[in-house]
């Protein structure tokens, strides 16, 4: 049989319980479920593919909406493309995957170099020298309508994975 103190007991911390539960549920919701959310993966125009030529890297600015709270704004990204024989561009992202400096076409030496490490790529991406755990990294594009159309991502540098940030 159970004592009046200790429904009494029971009952309070049920009620304790319950606020809690009212009070923290949504806080725990408010604060980790932005990290959980997928980003919109949007279609970036970055300019005509007609003024690409073939095996000379080109670098691009693909313009990027951030929002932070209740601005919004937007950032130029770079971006560099390579037409292939194909017809087929190739889009790498603009930041070496050794530390995320921004690298150039050295059209003297035929490399993609890094001035931060000395770290030099491919034409292809492949790592020549240099410090860097992985090759470039790629982004999706895509053709339409005589325009090159990108998906600019950021992937952790320094990591041997190509891991989306």
């Amino acid at each position: 049989m159970l004592e009046r103190r200790g429904f009494v007991v029971g009952l309070t911390g049920t009620i304790i319980a319950a606020i809690g539960a009212v009070v923290g549920i949504p806080l725990v919701g408010y604060t980790i479920l932005p990290a959980l959310r997928k980003r919109p993966e949007t279609w970036t125009d970055a300019g005509p593919v007609a003024e690409l030529v073939h095996g000379q890297p080109r670098e691009l600015r693909v313009l990027q909406t951030v929002s932070d709270g209740w601005l919004k704004g937007t950032v130029a990204k770079s971006v560099w493309a390579v037409k292939q024989a194909t017809g087929e561009v190739l889009v790498y992202s603009g930041l070496c995957t050794h530390l995320g400096c921004g690298f150039r076409w050295n059209p003297q030496t035929q490399q993609f170099q890094c001035p931060c490490h000395t770290a030099a790529f491919a034409l292809d991406g492949r790592v020549l020298g240099g410090p860097p755990p992985r090759p470039l990294d790629t982004l999706p594009a895509k053709v339409e309508n005589g325009r090159l159309l990108v998906i600019y991502k950021e992937f952790k540098a320094g990591a041997v994975a190509k891991i989306e940030i």
